[in-house]
């Protein structure tokens, strides 16, 4: 009778100690093992819906907490002020942020994976925290809205833009020191965006910046009402009253306080303290664009007249845009 019992004692043992304890931040090749079965374009619309929850030893998040698919989703725009938007967004204690762009709705070896591997990506949260994900490219892929919708058709967007002028060359920057970290040779501006002496109409930074063409294909999904547009431009002006109205589309409590931004004059932009901690964001944001000819300014200002007037109809506002 003992030695049956220290068997069983000593089985129990071996199998406590065979646990691991839950990852407060999931490898991606664990997370896709997260919620088997779930297929994409499954709707999964509860909020508190989890796929592993901890007590908060080892590691391991607190309890209560879980992983949550998102409730809202910053789709874009590319240099449009996604990051600066995110930043600022997790001021709030109700937001729980996913770290890196999860690239799930546009790139098809993630979005094969389904829902599970997704939620596996977003950052453990408590139940009664928002899970926001950022990735600029959902906004002019074809693929994502019908995508997204299948998702959660009532979940809110928020789409971030800047003058389309100034978001080409903040493309072109961005791309332009990629290739000076790695040492390789990078055309200048021009050669992009001028072709046989004409604006070279070809070129994707300015496709990515015919914001009403991209929306017309999100609104076949979800109605304006769903999706809020931050006017980047203000963000990094004057990024309070901007942050206000998106906490007030998102039905967060106002937590985020004037207090909590502050001017770097050395690096000519709005920083973030919280908490009596400051931070600014990474070196690679506000970088100088490069000179352009004057005559190619006016020649990109012309190109998107034309657009932007169609874009403020869509949205049934303006922009002090060029």
């Amino acid at each position: 009778m003992v030695s049956s019992t220290a068997a069983l004692l000593l089985g129990a043992v071996l199998l406590v100690a065979q646990l691991q304890p839950v990852p407060s931040r999931p490898a991606a090749a664990a997370a896709a093992a997260a919620a088997p079965g779930a297929e994409p374009g499954q709707p999964e619309l509860s909020r508190r819906a989890a796929t592993v929850q901890g007590d908060g030893r080892d590691g391991a998040p607190p309890n209560g907490s879980a992983q949550q698919l998102p409730q809202t989703i910053i789709i874009g725009v590319r240099k449009g002020g996604t990051r600066a938007l995110l930043e600022m967004l997790s001021l709030h204690p109700d937001v729980a942020a996913a770290e890196n762009e999860v690239h799930f709705f546009d790139w098809e070896e993630h979005y094969s994976q389904g829902l599970g591997w997704y939620r596996g990506q977003m950052p453990f949260s408590s139940p009664q925290q928002l899970t926001v994900e950022k990735t600029p490219a959902y906004f002019t892929s074809p693929k994502v809205p019908e995508r997204v919708h299948s998702m959660n058709p009532g979940i809110r967007l928020l789409l971030i833009l800047r003058d389309p002028s100034e978001r080409v060359l903040s493309d072109y920057t961005q791309v332009f020191y990629n290739h000076v970290q790695k040492r390789k040779p990078y055309p200048s501006i021009e050669e992009f965006l001028v072709r046989d002496g004409r604006l070279n109409v070809g070129y994707k930074a300015l496709n990515r910046s015919l914001y009403h063409v991209h929306l017309h294909n999100w609104l076949r999904f979800f109605p304006l009402r769903r999706i809020h547009i931050v006017d980047g431009d203000r963000l990094i002006r004057d990024p309070f009253p901007e942050i206000q109205k998106v906490e007030r589309f998102l039905k967060l409590s106002p937590q985020i306080n004037a207090s909590n931004f502050y001017f770097n004059k050395t690096k000519g932009f709005y920083c973030l303290r919280d908490s009596g901690r400051d931070r600014c964001l990474h070196e690679s944001k506000g970088r100088a664009h490069p000179r352009v000819d004057p005559r190619l300014l006016t020649k990109l200002h012309e190109y998107f007249h034309e657009p932007n007037k169609k874009f403020f109809e869509l949205v049934g506002r303006t922009f002090d845009w060029h």
